[in-house]
């Protein structure tokens, strides 16, 4: 036999070994085998970029390594490492597919709720004392200020301040947002069509005006008996001094000529309903009713709004206790029936704020007319 055809046993396991490890090394990873990342074509590529997998060991050893090598894409820091998605914290910011439908999520506390639209109105009170003590100060007579006062294209300009009413709570929501753009910020507050079409929104002022209709007998008929049941508990007479004392704040509208009383009826509508309804309603009675409830939260609301309208009525009766307290009585208790309906069409229209503006810039338009049509032709 030839010494050529005699086979080397140790020889032929050699070469096998070398064949196996030629072998493994042209192996095509295309995915990390422990964490499923795609691994990028680069040659020698020895660990998987995201979890550090020695991709050569596992090759070679058809085990994982064991962690004795240093991993040079891992930082080494005293704390230990994880390759899960960090945890966030705080609150979860609402998407544009959730605007119309926040129960689910955590809005504005109570404190927050009450707190803002205070501010609020502090800060147009103090615009509108600006403007006045800058007449003031030029004019140096009082009695310009008083006759600015009395006259409606100045209620007409002043009623503009009341956007600041839009403007703080507009810029607070803005961190719940994902996308705190303008059209979010007012959909938040429930100032939205979205979810409208067409004859959804002519439904939605239809409603508004029918309740505005209603707000106004309501109110009528609210005053009527607050007024009988005043007259029973503190006499006829006292009812009538304060009646003639707030008397003078509807005389600025029955001075009004036609021109100014169209152009303050669209002001109430198109400012006054709109701002104080975003205010009261669509910020202080959304957050109060995740918080408290939804009875809590309107409850609560009409108190504050009804308050709210009645301190420059409390202001002219300090003097005497008796006359504050009827005067009170007769102011607070139909704007706190009217805040009431308010409260409750905007649950019912499920926190939307379209037929809850059209309701109450009509039901100020109504009044206003009304006032004008009584003084001039009665």
């Amino acid at each position: 036999m030839n010494d050529k055809e005699v086979q080397d046993p140790t020889k032929e396991k050699t070469l096998s070994n070398l064949q196996d490890k030629e072998a493994l090394h042209k192996t095509d990873w295309s995915f990390c085998p422990v964490c499923g990342n795609q691994i990028p074509k680069i040659q020698n590529l020895k660990f998987c970029i995201k979890c550090g997998l020695n991709l050569q060991y596992l090759k070679e050893h058809k085990q994982i390594q064991p962690q004795k090598e240093v991993n040079p894409y891992i930082r080494q820091t005293i704390y230990p490492q994880s390759y899960l998605s960090p945890i966030k914290f705080g609150l979860k910011k609402i998407s544009d597919e959730e605007i119309l439908n926040t129960k689910d999520h955590e809005l504005w506390g109570a404190w927050p709720s009450i707190g803002i639209p205070l501010g609020a109105f502090l800060l147009m009170d103090l615009v509108t004392t600006g403007i006045f003590f800058i007449i003031m100060f030029f004019a140096f007579d009082p009695n310009i200020l008083y006759d600015l006062a009395a006259n409606p294209y100045f209620l007409i300009f002043s009623s503009f301040f009341e956007l600041i009413f839009i403007l703080v709570p507009v810029l607070y929501v803005a961190k719940y947002l994902e996308k705190p753009t303008l059209k979010n910020r007012l959909g938040l507050l429930g100032f939205t069509r979205k979810g409208f079409d067409r004859t959804g929104l002519i439904k939605e002022i239809l409603i508004g005006t029918g309740f505005a209709i209603i707000g106004v007998l309501l109110v009528v008929g609210v005053t009527f008996i607050t007024e009988i049941l005043l007259e029973v508990l503190f006499g006829i007479e006292i009812i009538r001094d304060v009646s003639g004392a707030t008397s003078d704040v509807e005389m600025i509208i029955s001075n009004s000529d036609i021109f100014g009383l169209i152009l303050l009826s669209v002001v109430m509508i198109l400012i006054i309903g709109t701002s104080e309804e975003i205010l009261f309603r669509g910020f202080m009675q959304k957050g109060l009713t995740r918080r408290l409830g939804t009875w809590g939260g309107l409850l609560i609301t009409a108190l504050i709004f009804a308050i709210i309208h009645v301190i420059a009525v409390i202001l002219l009766f300090l003097g005497s206790p008796m006359v504050l307290l009827v005067s009170f009585l007769l102011s607070f208790i139909p704007y706190f029936a009217i805040s009431l309906l308010l409260g409750l069409i905007y649950y019912w229209r499920n926190e939307n704020l379209i037929a809850v503006i059209i309701t109450h810039g009509v039901y100020d338009a109504l009044t206003i007319i009304l006032v004008f049509l009584f003084y001039n032709f009665f």
